[in-house]
């Protein structure tokens, strides 16, 4: 018998953040050669036709059969090195820019990603990996000659950044098993006559205020042969979102002016038509209200001052609706006094979600400082002299930490649940809205690192608890600086 792959991932389209396991076997070369073990050589890359090439190999593993005669091989470890969160806006194949009030993304105009005016690919957030296999052997117990049998090569897979939990349902057929997206609503289509979702946890209904940035993200250009799940209808001519719409309704429900559509375009940031680039599998869209200037969609500036909430949803190039209706409430009352605090935290599938904390929110320093005894005169001259600001004890160093505790308004059911992501988060900032007199990313200013340091969070549920409201300590990661003395 030959070598074989008798275990692989159930789905071609996988999260890197879960035990990708192949296990291979060839039962005739362990019984009767010498030393054999199985290998594999691991191939990356970010177009599906390079992945064969000498340059796209990343990493050669190595394993003595097991007590089965077989080898099992876990490769998170390699891949999940090649795949990265999405931090700032695009600039692809020096050809396709995410852009921030028009100003697409280069290095000397840089810009986060969740201030994109309309679309953005990604970077390294999705890659395609395949792996080809083979065996080594001696002929002789003298181990003189090294030997080598007939490869084979897996199919082709793309992951990305994201994690499963141990409670994620996981499916298999025979000794596959994998993570079904379309179960989950993860893609856009109208699998099992149910719409997909962005890529969130969060609620099909949010609440943000017109200075608010944030993005919508969503898989892109997958098809059931190459990714195992499909974009679009099965009527659709590319797997691809072709448009994203947005209907502006007034404070009665009436819609405003005529719907916004934005193509998913090159001019747009986006892509529109097929290739192989993993760099488009996963794109992001400019969704809340800060975004919008950004765009200077014409109508959304007539409108914009009457908006009470708008919907958010995706089309294919058959023009039919594939994504389940996205309700952005406007929060008009300016947080009734309270300074409002918009967080945005890495959520489980890679990308970002947002929420604004719109109820009290208190701010603390803490310093920690190192003191030393200074001198009162000069005692290096030609004589003493007293100096007023000179002796006793100093401050060398002053270390200033911000703390900031902050309250959410009152909560649903689901809005509880979500914000575990949020306490689970590795990666969490402060984003801060809109302002009109930049005319292209400014660095520091919008996006400020802070880490949640509350430690426990008690799920809440209008059963038990009547009002669900929830409080976050956030540290500020950075130390204010003092000059040196």
């Amino acid at each position: 018998m030959a070598l074989i792959i008798e275990q692989k991932p159930l789905y071609k389209t996988l999260a890197v953040g879960q035990d990708i396991i192949f296990t291979v076997s060839d039962i005739n070369t362990v019984a009767n050669y010498y030393k054999p073990k199985f290998t594999a050589e691991i191939y990356v890359n970010q177009k599906i036709a390079d992945l064969g090439l000498s340059t796209s190999k990343v990493a050669t593993l190595k394993v003595t059969p097991n007590n089965k005669g077989v080898g099992i091989f876990s490769i998170r470890p390699i891949i999940e090195s090649y795949v990265s969160p999405q931090y700032d806006g695009t600039n692809f194949d020096n050809s396709i820019f995410s852009s921030f009030k028009t100003v697409g993304y280069s290095d000397n105009t840089p810009h986060p990603i969740h201030l994109i005016d309309k679309f953005s690919n990604n970077d390294n957030l999705a890659i395609y990996f395949s792996i080809v296999f083979n065996i080594e052997y001696y002929l002789t117990s003298n181990l003189a000659s090294l030997q080598t049998g007939q490869s084979i090569t897996s199919e082709n897979y793309l992951t990305f950044d994201g994690v499963l939990q141990h409670d994620d349902i996981i499916n298999q057929s025979g000794a596959d098993y994998g993570f079904n997206l379309n179960q989950d609503k993860l893609v856009f289509n109208n699998f099992g006559n149910t719409l997909g979702k962005f890529l969130s946890n969060a609620p099909i209904t949010q609440e943000a205020r017109l200075s608010d940035y944030g993005t919508l993200s969503f898989f892109n250009f997958l098809n059931i042969s190459e990714n195992s799940f499909q974009i679009g209808t099965d009527a659709a001519t590319i797997n691809m979102v072709k448009e994203i719409q947005i209907r502006l309704y007034n404070s009665a429900g009436v819609l405003l002016g005529s719907f916004i559509s934005i193509p998913s375009t090159v001019a747009n940031g986006s892509f529109n038509n097929t290739n192989q680039f993993s760099n488009t599998r996963l794109m992001f869209f400019g969704a809340f209200p800060a975004n919008l200037d950004g765009a200077a969609y014409a109508t959304w500036v007539t409108h914009r001052a009457n908006v009470s909430y708008y919907e958010v949803y995706a089309m294919d190039d058959e023009t039919e609706v594939i994504s389940q209706l996205y309700r952005i409430n406007i929060i008009s009352d300016d947080c009734k006094g309270f300074e409002g605090i918009r967080l945005t935290w890495l959520n489980p599938y890679g990308t970002w979600d947002y929420y604004t904390f719109t109820k009290k929110s208190v701010r603390q320093l803490t310093t920690n400082k190192t003191t030393y005894t200074q001198l009162g005169g000069t005692w290096n001259e030609k004589t003493f002299k007293i100096n007023g600001y000179k002796g006793g004890q100093k401050n060398f160093r002053v270390n200033t930490k911000e703390m900031i505790r902050i309250n959410t308004d009152y909560l649903l059911d689901a809005d509880a649940i979500w914000f575990e992501d949020l306490i689970n988060s590795p990666e969490v900032y402060i984003l801060n809205g809109y302002s009109s007199s930049d005319t292209f990313g400014m660095v520091n200013k919008y996006v400020e690192p802070v880490r949640v340091v509350t430690s426990s969070y008690t799920r809440k549920t209008k059963a038990n608890d009547k009002l669900i409201q929830y409080t976050f300590e956030l540290e500020k990661t950075k130390i204010k600086r003092t000059q040196a003395i």
